[in-house]
């Protein structure tokens, strides 16, 4: 039998704050093998662990990340108010140097760091991929940098070394062809893109797909060369004994 390596998708987001530091922790103290996490800019350069560039989903409260400093960022409470409403209030976002302590304190996890493109067309791909290779080079040997734009991905090997995870928009010709150019280390789809009974694109690559959180579902995509499964519900898919045979050995501590 083929069993995927799990991906917890924004950390445990089903049970916590999506990007929150301490729902990337639960995560792992599930015995993920991998968390997943989103990185924008804000106004004066420092780099944070939020997927959106507008703060109202998460935070309640309106205005763009990109427009905002963070000293003033650190006012605002990043707890999803509409899904949790005051259960988690305050969850204060996170500087992506943050996630450094957490991954020293688990050595045999690795992390898939995505940077947004909102954050490189407003701030441009070189000034943005300097400083997240300068934050994450205390972990670089756990880290994959990920992401839709490509010079992005090619910047961060070329410079620093770090292996790639390339984001597709579409299954389709073109997509491999761009693919086989950049030859990252995972290329990354919707499960929606192709049937489990499908066999991927093969390539220098491993894949990976987002978001499942059906067993049954990921062991298919498993059996037709699919590596890697990014999952919102990194406990419940632990439950199924098949996949728990990946769990890593540091897991058990936070329980939702």
């Amino acid at each position: 039998m083929h069993i995927p390596r799990l991906i917890a998708h924004r950390g445990y987001m089903e049970h916590y704050p999506e990007n929150s530091l301490r729902g990337l922790e639960a995560a792992l103290d599930q015995g993920a093998p991998c968390i997943e996490f989103d990185i924008q800019s804000t106004a004066d350069h420092e780099l944070v662990i939020f997927h959106d560039p507008d703060l109202l989903r998460t935070t309640g409260t309106g205005g763009s990340l990109l427009e905002m400093r963070y000293r003033d960022l650190q006012r605002i409470s990043a707890h999803e108010p509409d899904r949790f409403d005051g259960h988690f209030y305050p969850t204060p976002v996170s500087r992506l140097a943050d996630i450094c302590p957490l991954l020293k304190r688990y050595p045999g996890a690795h992390a898939l760091a995505e940077i947004k493109s909102a954050s490189l067309e407003r701030f441009g791909l070189r000034p943005v991929m300097d400083r997240l290779m300068e934050a994450l080079a205390p972990v670089a040997d756990q880290c994959t940098v990920i992401g839709y734009d490509r010079a992005a991905l090619e910047y961060a090997r070329a410079e620093r070394g770090f292996p790639i995870g390339w984001v597709i928009s579409s299954y389709d010709q073109r997509q491999r062809e761009l693919a086989g150019r950049l030859r990252p280390e995972i290329l990354i789809g919707e499960a929606e893109m192709f049937g489990p009974g499908q066999r991927p694109w093969p390539g220098p690559w491993s894949w990976m797909l987002y978001d499942i959180t059906d067993p049954d579902l990921a062991l298919s995509y498993a059996a037709s060369g699919v590596e890697l499964i990014e999952t919102r519900d990194i406990g419940a898919m632990f439950r199924d004994p098949r996949l728990a045979r990946r769990r890593m050995p540091y897991g058990g501590r936070h329980q939702p």
